[in-house]
């Protein structure tokens, strides 16, 4: 078998090299890097390769220049988020989880509500809710929130039979959250499948989080299901790769 090589242009691949380092936390938030003389020695190229990179990953945001003091890592690390926290109903007269849990983080969390609306929604959603090719469901798409700043575009699907007339066909939000209301209609989330994915963004999602370059998303599609294996809630969601991770704690049987 021939040997594979990186053909990419040198300057993708020292950014990708120094992506990992802040990614993983190697490298600390607001840490100092390495000077440039420093990484022209590590990575065998010259200045102008190396300042190509840094301006890769200063559009991405993880890197600023501070004016006579060099260059350092973003002061926010990226965030692992757990899918399983978000999913049970708040408790009676609390927010939706995904503002408590933020809060755990030191973060401010909220929702922006893009459409709320009767869809033919994708094929993969409509085989999931029994739908024939054109049938409806009711669509919920908001982005989520922290500090202001985009952190998750979502399109929530739910049977027409359960949502119409509810707060679910309402463009106000949900008090507690979709969890929370469904459990109070009868219908508490029992379970979730999670199938996680990484590409690039589409433009929708290029625009509503707001990406300051070609940043690939983590994509997730989420099915939640009531009593019975019922599939309640259909929900794709796209994170900017750069900000997040997925965190999953799993027991061992």
């Amino acid at each position: 078998m021939a040997k594979r090589e990186d053909k990419r242009p040198i300057g993708e691949r020292v950014a990708a090299n120094v992506r990992a380092l802040i990614m993983s936390g190697e490298w600390d938030p607001g840490q100092k890097i390495p000077s440039t003389d420093a990484l022209m020695e590590e990575h065998d190229t010259s200045n102008v390769t190396i300042q190509r990179a840094l301006g890769i990953l200063k559009a991405e945001g993880l890197l600023e220049g501070k004016a006579g003091k060099g260059v350092f890592v973003r002061k926010d690390a990226p965030q692992a988020i757990s899918p399983a926290s978000f999913m049970a109903p708040s408790e009676s007269g609390q927010p939706y989880r995904w503002i408590s849990e933020a809060a755990k983080n030191g973060r401010r969390a909220s929702n922006r509500i893009l459409e709320v609306a009767e869809a033919v929604p994708p094929k993969r959603v409509r085989e999931i809710l029994g739908l024939p090719v054109e049938g409806l469901a009711m669509l919920r798409s908001r982005v989520g929130l922290l500090d202001d700043e985009p952190a998750e575009l979502v399109d929530s699907y739910y049977p027409l039979e359960l949502a119409r007339g509810t707060r679910l066909a309402d463009r106000r939000k949900i008090p507690g959250g979709s969890p929370t209301l469904l459990a109070e209609m009868g219908y508490p989330p029992r379970e979730q499948e999670d199938e996680v994915a990484a590409r690039p963004a589409t433009s929708r999602e290029f625009i509503h989080l707001e990406l300051p370059a070609d940043i690939a998303v983590i994509e997730v599609f989420r099915v939640v299901y009531s009593d019975d294996r019922r599939p309640i809630e259909v929900t794709t969601l796209a994170k900017p790769s750069h900000l997040f991770k997925m965190g999953y704690h799993l027991p061992v049987q």
